[in-house]
């Protein structure tokens, strides 16, 4: 894995924990909006709600322990989450500047200021990634008989507990001179005044599209190098009189975004709007509002950037230079007001009453000024250089206009359950062979692939995504909203249960599966399977698995197995066996698709019970041994036996006429017939 996918991992996890910001953003802001000045000292409310948010924002370090520890484990598990936790009270107990100066044997007092700061974010992430490396390595390690207790997931807290006594060993070493470069940073942008903050505004933009603007904002935004912008803003009085907060300046790494948020970048949707072609402007303006809403309301500006970031990315320079003049104009000018999710309406009401927020309400006529400069400037832009930006690139009537509304509302007319759509977004991507990991963000699919090329734009389009983004061969994104998560896991779920066509590759073989079918008088059989095992039959709706009950991987039946080999029920070539030997994928001689599915969810045996017997990509005739089973340990392990066999591309064919019933035995008895 390169350094960027690995990275693209990295931020991936940290959603997660980040996802919390808005909770504790809240409970701070309305506390600080009942008692503003005596921060809950007045009220008992507040001082409830202050005091929940900032059991949050308090704890940001451990929590990126615990949420990249448990976001980049392999499967997701618990354990890897205690691990984690487990890991940063190690580090933060060892790395303590009481434990350090009886360690190192010197007066508490000589211990360097480093140590003071240990518990932050940045160890927090540290300590998260060992963790989860620590997991995915070790999590199916099993011990002798005796210590057998400790096998498997309970293995990995044991031993990163001893893993983060060497890391807190080097730390004692190593954390001192990291935290003097970060502070040496953080004050040379500081000494630059309003000028480091538009900096900072400029480069957090550039770094939006790889997903590390992260890392940066850390620097300004939280305690690593000692700014801490929005903790301090949101402690209002308390900061003023700790003295970690100064009027006019505390929140001046916020500040700005909020006439980019709010109204520059709605700007620039109207822009892109009116730029769009005559005929194709009722369709774009529907993607163009919802994205302006989400910006101006809540700060989240994905949807409108990823709309015109790859497909002009002069624009988004522009964007990147415009945002950070805001920033330093409101630097400047000393007009304050802050965040604790994004720069959104709702924060910008929230923090109106913080003493902090100096001027805040100049921020409006700012963003009404920047507004009309991002509508301005994006439009001559567009129009001067004739630039691609969404409804310019295709005529109406052009059947791969990826903003054919018409087009996406009846894919989504079609697309029963989030199953079915996260069925067609792995086949536009390139269908399960093409996909080696997926994952999620706010409003991004972050998906590893083999190859990038070949998701097919237009089809991810059609199902109501923004596009795609290519940032490598094997690293891409899929802009699909706020529901990105939950497509996320439906897609990793349907990829557990079997294989997933490219929708490149249907279309391909669609003249083809057309041509034989034309050809054939109705109801004639065009390919007969044979059992492929011994065992009683089952019909499709009594699989208990949804995705086969309800037809949605195909059309076929399915058998409770007696025989410990698995034939190949047609001749044809083997295209996909899963690494876990739990199920392989067939193309017939005349392009019919088979799978067969040995059990339900037996992908979390891990490939235990089965033993290939062939290779993948081998031509085989009917008869061929496939897999070979222990009946024995499936039957004992495996939630279910039952085992479908089906016709994944099923819509190409009239349908499949069940010859056999009751029993069946292998190699010799017909299965049913594809007409």
């Amino acid at each position: 894995m390169n350094i960027l996918s690995y990275l693209q991992r990295i931020g991936r996890a940290l959603m997660v924990p980040v996802a919390t910001l808005p909770a504790a953003a809240i409970l701070v802001g309305v506390g600080y909006w009942i008692d503003p000045t005596g921060w809950g000292a007045d009220n008992a409310l507040a001082a409830l709600l202050i005091t929940s948010g900032n059991a949050i924002l308090n704890n940001m370090g451990m929590l990126f322990a615990i949420g990249i520890a448990y976001g980049m484990s392999k499967d997701k598990d618990g354990a890897a989450a205690l691990a984690g936790l487990i890991g940063f009270i190690v580090v933060i107990q060892l790395c303590s500047p009481a434990a350090v100066a009886m360690i190192k044997g010197m007066p508490i007092g000589e211990v360097p200021k480093a140590f003071g700061k240990i518990d932050n974010q940045f160890v927090g992430i540290l300590v998260g990634v060992f963790s989860a490396e620590l997991y995915n390595r070790y999590s199916r390690v099993e011990l002798p008989q005796a210590l057998s207790f400790f096998s498997g997931r309970r293995l990995v807290p044991i031993l990163n507990s001893f893993l983060m006594i060497v890391v807190s060993f080097i730390l004692m070493f190593v954390w001192p001179m990291v935290y003097n470069w970060l502070v040496a940073f953080g004050e040379s942008i500081t000494n630059l005044g309003s000028v480091g903050a538009g900096l900072y505004a400029f480069f957090n933009r550039l770094l939006i599209p790889i997903g590390l603007h992260h890392a940066l904002n850390s620097v300004f935004w939280f305690d690593v190098a000692g700014i801490n912008d929005i903790p301090n803003f949101l402690g209002g009085q308390k900061s003023i009189e700790a003295g970690t907060a100064v009027m006019g300046i505390t929140g001046r790494y916020q500040a700005g975004f909020f006439p980019i948020m709010m109204f520059g970048l709605p700007g620039a949707a109207l822009a892109i709007y009116h730029c769009a072609r005559p005929e194709n402007r009722a369709k774009v303006a529907g993607i163009m509002m919802a994205g302006a809403f989400a910006a101006f309301f809540t700060g989240v500006t994905e949807p409108l950037e990823f709309s015109f970031m790859f497909v002009a990315p002069v624009l988004y320079v522009l964007h990147a230079i415009m945002a950070g003049i805001s920033v330093y104009i409101a630097a400047t000018m000393h007009w304050i007001a802050g965040f604790g999710f994004s720069a959104g309406f709702v924060d910008m009401l929230l923090s109106s009453r913080n003493p902090l927020a100096v001027h805040w309400y100049m921020l409006i006529p700012q963003g009404l000024v920047f507004f009309c400069l991002y509508y301005v400037v994006f439009r001559f832009t567009i129009k001067k250089f004739n630039l691609m930006t969404p409804g310019r690139e295709l005529s109406a009537t052009d059947e791969t206009d990826g903003y054919d509304v018409d087009r996406v509302k009846k894919n989504r007319h079609s697309v029963h359950n989030i199953e079915e759509e996260a069925r067609q977004y792995i086949a536009a991507v390139g269908g399960s062979d093409n996909l080696t990991n997926i994952d999620a963000c706010i409003s991004r699919l972050r998906l590893s692939v083999k190859d990038s090329g070949l998701i097919d734009n237009q089809s991810v389009k059609r199902l109501g995504a923004s596009g795609v983004i290519r940032l490598n061969k094997q690293s891409a994104q899929v802009i699909v909203g706020p529901r990105a998560e939950l497509i996320a896991d439906a897609m990793r779920d349907l990829l557990k249960k079997g294989f997933v066509a490219a929708s490149t590759e249907i279309v391909q073989s669609e003249p083809q599966s057309l041509g034989k079918k034309h050809h054939q008088p109705e109801g004639k059989p065009i390919l007969t399977l044979m059992a492929p095992m011994s065992g009683e039959l089952v019909d499709l709706e009594n699989v208990p698995d949804e995705a086969f009950s309800r037809k949605i991987v195909g059309e076929g039946i399915a058998i409770k197995p007696t025989s410990d080999t698995v034939f190949a029920p047609v001749d044809g070539r083997v295209v996909k066996i899963f690494d876990t030997n739990h199920a392989f994928c067939m193309t017939a001689d005349n392009g019919v698709e088979v799978i067969v599915h040995i059990g339900i969810d037996t992908v979390l045996l891990n490939g235990k019970g089965f033993n290939r017997l062939i290779e993948e990509g081998v031509k085989v005739k009917a008869g061929d041994a496939i897999l070979k089973l222990d009946l024995d340990y499936l039957n004992a392990n495996a939630r279910s036996l039952i085992s479908p066999v089906v016709i994944s591309n099923i819509d190409e064919y009239e349908g499949v006429n069940i010859i056999s019933k009751g029993k069946v035995i292998a190699k010799k008895e017909i299965l049913f017939q594809v007409i």
